[in-house]
């Protein structure tokens, strides 16, 4: 059973053990050693040291993708600092709230960035550049130093990271990762998927997310394996690569374009072993074709930012699609009523509650919030409503915050959207509750055709309609070319409320897609 004290313990003794393996290689560029590696991590960390840096002090980065950021992860981690990735999609007004919640005792960001960040940041905030191309204020005080040999003692329980959730439901709130919880999750996730040093990973994803850094990130550096680096994500490039890679982790846009390609079968993956997929649910009709096409059954996980990875389809058995698993090792999983508490049985939907070394300390100077998001015995709350079959398997069936209340009925968005996705035509749903003046809210679907389809509004709630008790049945239908998703991936169900919220306070037949009330 692996284990390890840090992520940071483990990326050296691998670097130690194996200097000359590559770490990273970047096609079309150069790569990167294990060797190389460690050394300009320590070179990095002198670098945070001479900035002032101590043990808990956060070190934010706002920087584009690249390997160079990966290393300033691990310096921090080396001198106990707290690494805050942010997203590079961040306004002005987003980084300095960020900013100012978390008192960065540094700032990371790219060259071009750098005086107009000097100018506007805090003075307690020390700002330094960190380019794409080996380049920026960081690296080159980097090169004048000699690498910091020596780590920081932490221990389990202190502070390695700061992630901020999306904060759609209010302010961002930072959610505080242990060394503890990044170097559990990724453990399990190792002897879960089988994942060693023998793995080439193709790493196409962010790296300011659970997803990309402490996943597809923490797990190639804890086993010592190899990272084929893109700066992004380009589906003919990724087929280009399967013959020289074992495994991709991706979310399921990734999955969507990948079996698109006339290039995908089974002879171009013939060397890849695992296809990953997550941060957003897998639509089933992706998971039939991509297994058409390569033979391969796409491995759907379940996590969240609060927690790490919880749950993982099995790398040996049924992988399911709609379902994301079992508990992965030492997790506790459970389903209770929304409204008692009361632990349901197995098949019955309700709250996800998590159990584990995985689970976060709280948020960030959030006592409050935090201690309402727990339960009295110890259980993360996570907002999403799932089930638990007869054979153990997970399944979401979305978040809490989405759930539809129509004249006083819960509706589970997932239930709906699942027969709409089987209806001819369709190629994806998401159903939302908008206000309505006699049910509170009203069902409503938002549905994006397959290309040259002309399934209407009337042939999808015919179709749908024997399958559904009448207060689930969709009050409306309506159609987008496409539905708005974040950076992961993650449908934008929010966006869709904001976007149509007046829907039914307009007259019938407003928007042009008839109506029925």
């Amino acid at each position: 059973m692996t284990s390890f004290e840090t992520i940071h313990d483990a990326f050296r003794a691998r670097a130690l053990a194996a200097p000359d393996k590559n770490l990273a290689e970047r096609p079309g560029r150069d790569t990167v050693t294990f060797g190389a590696a460690l050394n300009q991590v320590g070179r990095l960390a002198a670098v945070l040291r001479a900035r002032g840096v101590v043990k808990g002090d956060r070190v934010a980065a706002q920087v584009d993708k690249s390997v160079e950021a990966l290393l300033l992860y691990l310096a921090c981690l080396q001198v106990g600092a707290v690494f805050l990735p942010l997203n590079t999609g961040y306004t002005d007004s987003e980084v300095d709230y960020f900013v100012q919640d978390a008192e960065p005792r540094l700032f990371v960001c790219p060259p071009g960035d750098l005086e107009q960040l000097r100018a506007r940041l805090p003075a307690t905030a020390t700002v330094e550049s960190l380019g794409t191309r080996s380049d920026g204020t960081m690296l080159d005080a980097a090169a004048d130093l000699p690498a910091l040999e020596a780590s920081v003692a932490v221990d389990a329980d202190d502070l390695a990271a700061i992630l901020y959730t999306s904060g759609t439901t209010g302010r961002p709130k930072g959610a505080m990762l242990t060394h503890g919880n990044l170097a559990s999750n990724c453990a399990a996730l190792l002897d879960a998927w089988q994942f060693t040093g023998d793995d080439r990973l193709i790493h196409a994803l962010p790296i300011f997310h659970t997803h990309g850094l402490f996943v597809a990130g923490n797990m190639s550096l804890a086993a010592g394996a190899t990272m084929i680096f893109l700066e992004k994500f380009d589906a003919e490039t990724v087929i280009g690569l399967f013959p020289d890679a074992t495994v991709l982790m991706g979310v399921p846009t990734f999955y969507t374009r990948l079996i698109q390609s006339p290039n995908l079968n089974e002879t171009t993956v013939a060397r890849m072993r695992l296809f990953i997929s997550g941060s957003a649910p897998l639509l089933a009709e992706v998971h039939v074709a991509f297994r058409t096409m390569t033979g391969h059954a796409i491995l759907e996980r379940y996590g969240m930012t609060e927690t790490g990875m919880i749950t993982s389809n099995p790398l040996d058995g049924e992988r399911r699609a709609g379902t994301v698993g079992f508990a992965l090792r030492d997790v506790q999983v459970r389903i209770t009523d929304r409204e008692s508490g009361a632990v349901q049985p197995r098949g019955a939907t309700g709250a996800i509650e998590v159990k584990g070394p995985n689970v976060f300390k709280g948020y960030w100077r959030m006592p409050e919030k935090t201690a309402t998001e727990f339960t009295d015995d110890g259980y993360f709350v996570t907002g999403d409503l799932g089930l638990i079959d007869d054979d153990g398997y997970v399944s979401i069936v979305g978040r809490d915050k989405d759930l539809v209340i129509s004249g006083g009925y819960n509706v589970y968005p997932k239930e709906i959207e699942l027969l709409i996705d089987d209806v001819p035509g369709v190629l994806e749903s998401a159903v939302v509750g908008l206000p309505h003046p006699d049910f509170g809210e009203a069902v409503t679907a938002i549905v994006v055709r397959q290309p040259g389809a002309s399934a209407d509004e009337a042939a999808i709630i015919a179709a749908i309609s024997p399958g559904l008790a009448r207060y689930k049945q969709p009050k409306r239908v309506l159609f987008a070319d496409e539905l708005p998703r974040n950076v992961m991936g993650k449908v934008q169900k929010n966006v869709l409320r904001d976007t149509h919220a007046t829907l039914y306070s307009e007259p019938k037949g407003a928007t042009g897609n008839g109506g029925r009330e």
